[in-house]
């Protein structure tokens, strides 16, 4: 975009097609790509099919798909005539997605294949068309008069204006209810051209697209993005399983990741942490910081060949990343990025490359967007990180109140997540306000600092620390599967699996403890036999266990 253009998306689409008609633009891993132009000439075709269908500018459209090219071609549509997209997360109930339709006052729905069934119970006043986003046919009602064509072109005339309202993103958040969050042209298109400032891309970048397009995460930094550079990104065509995912990387070499921290964390600790350990020769050696340096440089050899050899950029957001696998990312010169930001501010706030990733940090505040830090703590510099640029959001759809309790009258958006700066400007996130947790000497317990502590123990998949009558309680995860592996392969089977997670349960009891200052140790350990429930962004929704714990 040039510095004459809008920030709007039919201005970034424009310039783009004009300036890298020819390159490839979207498409599925192993498959050809479609072209700029192309990819143009189907939002023009799906911008006619959307008059067909009564939209008119204002008129809210869902999309509830997997990712696919035309996930992208239907969100540009949408916002192409001057209506508003409702995105939908794929992993909502059908309750959760009545309740976005009702509130939202949703007219027509792309929805894929897959994902129908969660529509059949549903029934909104204001939900008129149901279409499969695969190939723009109309699902309901059956004997509609609409039909899509390519090579149609829309017959109306928009004035698509920055301030124009864009999507209403409802974010599957870690406090509870979920929040239409209203962002304009110049919201989304202003973070995706300021994007670049971070990491510089081009129109030979790849981009392999793994996280929920419906996320502003990916959709801003892992759509928008790319398309204001001209680059191109490719889909999975099933759930990332490392059968789908492997030969995916090898085929698409991406030079651009995006990914929340559970994904990394996940290959760390039940892939390479492992082949650390596997002896005692192996431990000792990993416990000598230079060889330890050269065996974390040679698995990240291996790591970047997994991904394809061709990595540039692999950014990490949504959570903050385990301190034990940073480090070792960054021995191993894997090219992580770490990037902070809410759906709120479209969503980047801060961020770093490569190049400038400074260790627990998130990298400096983009380009264009002021942060400051509300009423900081005399001796730690640490308070609420407030925000204030051209990708704070509207407010809220239809909650003025709640829209009051987050944005100034001048303009300020309080993040509700803590923060300090340091002598360069780097940010650090210690947690979110709602989270810490009071000590009884009035010290503030970040809970997010002790699970990255228990979650570099041996066997446990994931954890969450709350408050219980005035105690720290660790609930944890544990992978019992590898338990019951690893104590077969050392012929310990006159155990069961029960004494040993208990036994492991004290253990990491102990574990912890030794290695958490006095106010931040830990009363008790609990087994928690499931899985924790997660955001799109795989952060646990702490608030259903924070109640469950109350005194």
């Amino acid at each position: 975009m040039s510095q004459k253009t809008e920030f709007t998306f039919p201005g970034l689409l424009a310039e783009t097609v004009k300036k890298h008609g020819e390159r490839p633009s979207l498409g599925f891993a192993g498959e050809k790509a479609i072209t700029y132009n192309q990819l143009n000439n189907a939002v023009l075709s799906v911008s006619a099919f959307l008059e067909q269908l009564g939209i008119v500018p204002g008129t809210r459209v869902a999309i509830l798909s997997t990712n696919m090219p035309n996930w992208g071609i239907t969100y540009l549509a949408i916002v192409n005539i001057g209506a508003v997209v409702v995105p939908i997360l794929p992993d909502f109930t059908p309750s959760e997605i009545e309740n976005v339709l009702t509130h939202a006052g949703v007219t027509a729905i792309f929805v894929s294949a897959g994902l129908q069934q969660k529509l059949a119970s549903i029934a909104t006043e204001s939900l008129r068309y149901q279409v499969r986003i695969e190939d723009f046919s109309v699902v309901h009602p059956p004997k509609s008069l609409a039909a899509y064509r390519a090579g149609m072109r829309p017959s109306g005339k928009y004035n698509i204006h920055e301030n124009l309202l864009a999507a209403i993103i409802y974010t599957s958040g870690t406090t509870g209810k979920s929040k239409g969050v209203m962002l304009t042209h110049k919201n989304i298109c202003f973070t995706a051209y300021k994007g670049r400032s971070v990491e510089p891309l081009n129109s030979f970048d790849r981009f392999l697209s793994v996280l929920p397009l419906s996320h502003t995460y990916e959709n801003t930094i892992g759509l928008m993005l790319p398309l204001v550079s001209g680059a191109s990104v490719y889909y999975l065509s099933k759930p990332p399983t490392p059968s789908v995912l492997l030969p995916a990387l090898k085929a698409v070499r991406p030079t651009a990741m995006l990914t929340v921290p559970l994904i990394i964390e996940k290959i760390y600790h039940s892939k390479i942490k492992p082949a650390f350990h596997k002896n005692r020769l192996s431990r000792m050696l990993y416990a000598f910081p230079p060889t330890r340096r050269l065996m974390n440089r040679l698995a990240g050899k291996k790591l970047m060949a997994i991904f394809g050899g061709a990595l540039k950029f692999y950014g990490i957001g949504g959570a903050k990343l385990s301190a034990t696998v940073e480090n070792f990312l960054l021995e191993a010169r894997f090219p992580i990025a770490i990037g902070y930001g809410l759906t709120e501010t479209a969503p980047l706030l801060a961020g770093s490359n490569p190049r400038n990733h400074k260790f627990q940090t998130t990298g400096p505040t983009l380009e264009g967007v002021t942060l400051k830090i509300h009423q900081p703590d005399s001796q730690t510099g640490e308070g609420e990180i407030w925000a204030k640029g051209p990708n704070v959001m509207k407010g809220y759809y239809r909650e003025p109140a709640l829209t009051k309790q987050v944005l100034t009258d001048d303009g300020w958006f309080k993040t509700g997540d803590l923060g300090v700066f340091d002598s360069e400007g780097f940010l650090s996130i210690k947690g979110r306000k709602k989270n810490v947790i009071v000590g009884a000497n009035g010290e503030n317990i970040y809970p997010e600092d002790i699970e990255t502590v228990i979650n570099n123990f041996k066997f446990v998949n994931e954890s969450l620390v709350v408050e219980q009558q005035g105690k720290l309680v660790a609930l944890v995860h544990f992978n019992r599967e590898d338990i019951e592996a690893f104590y077969q392969s050392v012929k310990d089977e006159i155990h069961g699996l029960e004494e040993h997670c208990e036994q492991l349960r004290k253990e990491l009891h102990h574990f912890v403890n030794s290695r958490l200052n006095r106010n931040s140790q830990i009363q008790a350990v609990v087994n928690h036999l499931q899985p924790f429930q997660k955001t799109a962004t795989q952060k646990i929704k702490r608030f259903l266990y924070q109640e469950k714990h109350k005194s």
